[in-house]
C-alpha cells in the first residue's frame, strides 16, 4: 500500500499560482509607475559628440546625408509602421516639421527601422509627413546610433553634434521644449 497524500499536489499548485501571481503583480506595478515615454530623456554615449554619418536612399529614391542639414537643428527619428507609439507620435512630428520648415531652423529626418519601403510609402500616403524617410536596409544606421527599438529620436545641433536622445513616442510640446532648451544652452556656450 502506498502512502498517498491527496492534498500535496493541490498545495504545490496553489503556491505556484501565488508565486506567478506575485511576479505578475510586481511586473504590472513596475510598468504602471514608470514615467511616460515622451518624458524619458535617455543617456547615450553619443551625447556631446559628432552625430554618426547618416547617409542613404529615401523611399522617394533621393540620396540624403545628415551633412546636407548643416546650419539647422535636425530631429532624427527612428520609426516603423508596425510600431504603435510611432503611429501615435506621427501627427506630432507633422506639426513640428511643418512649424520649423516655415521658420527654417529645424528639420525632421526619419530612419526606417525593420520595415519595408512599400509599407512606409502607404503609411505616408495615408497619414502624411513630407520629410525624408531613409531606408536602413541592413540596420547599420541604427547600430551607429545605438538604437535598439522604436521609436527613438535624436536631436542634432546645427554644427552636427548629438544633444539629446529620447526613448519612446514624443509629443509636439516635448519636442518644442527640447529644441528651446538646446537653443538656449548653445547660446550660453
Amino acid at each position: 500500500m502506498t502512502d498517498v497524500q491527496p492534498g500535496r499536489p493541490r498545495r504545490r499548485a496553489m503556491w505556484t499560482a501565488l508565486a506567478v501571481g506575485g511576479l505578475l503583480a510586481a511586473f504590472i506595478l513596475v510598468l504602471a509607475t514608470r514615467p511616460a515615454a515622451e518624458t524619458v530623456k535617455a543617456h547615450s554615449p553619443l551625447l556631446g559628440k559628432p552625430a554618426p554619418e547618416l547617409a542613404g536612399t529615401t523611399i522617394d529614391g533621393q540620396h540624403i546625408r545628415l551633412g546636407n542639414y548643416e546650419g539647422r537643428w535636425v530631429l532624427v527619428n527612428f520609426f516603423a509602421t508596425w510600431c504603435i507609439p510611432c503611429r501615435k507620435e506621427h501627427p506630432e512630428l507633422i506639426r513640428f516639421a511643418t512649424r520649423h520648415a516655415a521658420v527654417g531652423d529645424a528639420a525632421v529626418v526619419a530612419v526606417i527601422f525593420d520595415d519595408s519601403s512599400d509599407a512606409v510609402r502607404e503609411f505616408r500616403r495615408d497619414h502624411g509627413g513630407d520629410w525624408p524617410m531613409v531606408l536602413d536596409r541592413d540596420g547599420a544606421i541604427a547600430v551607429d546610433f545605438g538604437v535598439s527599438g522604436v521609436p527613438e529620436s535624436f536631436l542634432i545641433s546645427p554644427d552636427g553634434f548629438v544633444v539629446s536622445k529620447l526613448l519612446g513616442g514624443v509629443t509636439g510640446d516635448r519636442l518644442e521644449q527640447l529644441l528651446s532648451d538646446a537653443k538656449a544652452q548653445t547660446s550660453h556656450s
